[in-house]
């Protein structure tokens, strides 16, 4: 009886610690399969999540071109909505080969601040205000609608309105915040539906570039239209034949913005902010344009003027006394120990905002401080438009086409 009990006993441990063992291998297993299978579930969702972020970067590189076509107004819906569709997260994943998180997530102030003057009922006469154009809602606010008002309130028997050449920026403002604005053919349409009669041109470009170009070559298209149609000087006027070809218009701008840049630095005249070494870097776009030598007479009209602590400098580094290396040097070799970085654009806008005073190291904030040569380098987001004076000349351009 003893032996035979011994046996079942040691039958039965076996039999228990193989069940056991049994057990612990098919919770492992188990577990592994989860594994699996949450890594399988994960993946699936990156997957997923990346697909629609590529969908609405497509949608949104679709809409970033020049061109307007019949179908954009309907594409620069989709785009927005299938950005509204994503996740936070799904948003972050968002790139193409002009799309970022930035184009429809920045926040750059309240579009209903600004007003895109594409009403009808324009009446026999008009101003047509021709920008570039910005998607800085808050730069466009202050800058092109800035001069517009000041148009308005020069000329209260003429209708003011609005057109932008920069098809891309329309179509980002168009997409982001459902503000229409005319392009220059559209505003050119509506003027001549209305029955215009007498049409001017005020453009607030800087000199006489590719934009200039432009504009002129759509009015040529439409000029039987009306009774009469006369285009304005930009900004800074003429070109002139040579680096050292200076206006009344470039002198005034000069002495402009100079003005405004020594008071929000807090100075009280350009002298005072030399005897403490302080420079002031103007920072205008650049261009490849045979006007790119407008930047040059610029400085030269700087120096004309006595403005020893001024520089002026292009973001594309053309021409090649304006980049970011030369102007560098010239304000470190001039001595001066502090610097202030101030747009030469009509609007505060992406140039304004990144290029000058960004956090990236290309930028000209970045590069100044990181040549330790200077104790502080600071910036002043301001555009030319949102300027008093500088309104003011584009109200007199505006009067002297009108005296022809």
């Amino acid at each position: 009886m003893k032996k035979k009990t011994v046996t079942v006993l040691l039958t039965g441990v076996i039999l228990g610690v193989m069940a056991l063992t049994g057990c612990s291998e098919g919770s492992s297993g188990q577990e592994d399969m989860v594994s699996e299978k949450s890594k399988a579930d994960a993946k699936g969702q990156t997957d997923v999540d990346q697909k629609k972020a590529d969908e609405a970067a497509a949608l949104i590189d679709a809409i970033y071109v020049q061109e307007w076509t019949d179908m954009t107004d309907k594409q620069c819906k989709k785009a927005k909505e299938a950005w509204d569709a994503l996740t936070d997260s799904q948003k972050e994943l968002v790139e193409g080969k002009n799309a970022d998180p930035d184009y429809f997530g920045k926040d750059t102030g309240d579009a209903a601040k600004d007003d895109p003057r594409n009403q009808d009922d324009i009446g026999e006469n008009e101003i047509l205000v021709v920008s570039f154009g910005t998607s800085f809602n808050d730069s466009r606010a202050q800058d092109i609608k800035g001069i517009e008002d000041a148009m308005e309130a020069a000329y209260p028997d003429w209708s003011v309105r609005r057109a932008f050449t920069s098809q891309i920026i329309i179509n980002h403002v168009l997409a982001r915040d459902g503000e229409a604005i005319d392009n220059m053919e559209q505003a050119l349409e509506r003027a001549a539906a209305n029955q215009v009669k007498n049409l001017v041109i005020q453009p607030t470009h800087l000199m006489h570039g590719a934009e200039y170009d432009e504009l002129m070559k759509a009015v040529e298209t439409y000029q039987d239209k009306f009774g009469s149609v006369r285009v304005a000087e930009p900004l800074l006027g003429e070109v002139g034949t040579d680096a050292s070809v200076i206006n009344a218009d470039k002198e005034a701008v000069a002495k402009a913005i100079t003005k405004e840049a020594v008071k929000d630095a807090g100075f009280d005249s350009l002298d005072a902010a030399k005897e403490e070494d302080v420079a002031f870097v103007f920072l205008g776009h650049g261009t490849s344009h045979t006007a790119k030598v407008s930047y040059t007479q610029m400085q030269a009209q700087m120096t004309d003027l006595g403005y020893e602590n001024v520089f002026v400098g292009t973001v594309e580094g053309e021409p090649e006394e304006t980049s970011c290396e030369a102007v560098r040097e010239a304000a470190e070799q001039a001595g001066y120990k502090k610097v202030i970085l101030r747009p030469l654009m009509v609007v505060a806008g992406d140039h304004a905002n990144n290029d000058m005073a960004g956090e990236d190291e290309d930028s000209w904030m970045s590069s100044f401080k990181a040549s330790g040569c200077f104790d502080s380098v600071e910036a002043q987001i301001t555009g030319l438009g949102s300027v008093d004076a500088i309104q003011k000349i584009y109200v007199q351009h505006t009067a002297e086409v009108m005296d022809r």
